[in-house]
């Protein structure tokens, strides 16, 4: 039985990507090593960084970095959430659209080049 979901990335700086995640997302830290952090959120999923290069990464991924990766977070304002990460400085790397498909989203990135996408379903 699945308790709980853990989003592992692969990045080159683990204490940006820390830093950016507990600032700015509402995660905190739940344990830290050189090149490891796991960071926990009540309502969303955990999530684990890896410093590139690290030997617990099978040895064909190991120097692989978190590319064309998109970590969406369902938001119930996004405009509040926009406003409130330009607010805080982190640049808005997408502006605000509404997809055909019925969600509202804009996208950031982290200090190490993950996307990340609050993201709110509309009404069609």
């Amino acid at each position: 039985m699945i308790t709980r979901s853990t989003l592992s990335l692969t990045v080159d700086d683990v204490t940006a990507s820390s830093d950016f995640f507990t600032t700015h997302f509402g995660y905190t830290q739940q344990a830290a090593a050189d090149g490891f952090a796991s960071l926990a959120h009540e309502d969303a999923v955990d999530v684990v960084l890896l410093r590139r290069g690290t030997e617990v990464l099978p040895e064909g991924v190991r120097d692989q970095h978190a590319a064309g990766l998109i970590v969406a977070f369902t938001v119930t304002d996004l405009a509040a959430e926009h406003d409130r990460l330009r607010a805080a400085g982190v640049e808005i790397t997408m502006p605000l659209r509404e997809e055909p498909w019925g969600e509202r989203l804009f996208q950031v990135t982290d200090p190490n080049g993950v996307t990340v996408q609050p993201v709110e379903r509309v009404k069609l």
